[in-house]
């Protein structure tokens, strides 16, 4: 199985890069995955901003239709949809100044994670947060 992400880069995601999340796929809908790991990372301290078509308010956070529409700086954007639209997402987290980009369980898309990390990019991918932050101990 190929690793993408090692220790101490999802360590250093997860503890260092900073506590602003935007987590594109987020919508208020309880029954989905983004919903419980976007309560799972609040219950760790982070801030999570709901990035949707819907933009709706999500946990108590404004949500936003795009990236781009964010109006303050994004640490790390957690990315929830089809690993064939995960690329797109991953290029505009780099335009929007992310510092890092996680694609969740089951997104993968290779070329986007090297374009990602030649941009100086940490990236994880085929990982979720809300199991490997309770892990840091």
């Amino acid at each position: 199985m190929t690793s993408y992400g090692d220790e101490a880069t999802i360590r250093g995601i997860l503890t260092g890069t900073g506590d602003t999340w935007a987590v594109v796929g987020l919508s208020g809908n309880t029954s989905r995955a983004a919903y419980r790991v976007a309560q799972v990372l609040q219950a760790y301290g982070k801030r999570v901003v709901p990035v949707h078509p819907k933009a709706e308010t999500v946990l108590g956070e404004q949500g936003y239709a795009s990236l781009a529409e964010i109006p303050f700086p994004v640490d790390v954007v957690d990315v929830f949809v089809n690993s064939a639209l995960a690329g797109e997402v991953a290029d505009q987290a780099v335009a929007v100044g992310a510092k890092a980009v996680w694609f969740q369980l089951g997104v993968v898309d290779e070329a986007a994670y090297q374009r990602t990390r030649e941009a100086g990019r940490a990236m994880v991918m085929d990982r979720c947060p809300a199991i490997e932050i309770p892990r840091l101990g």
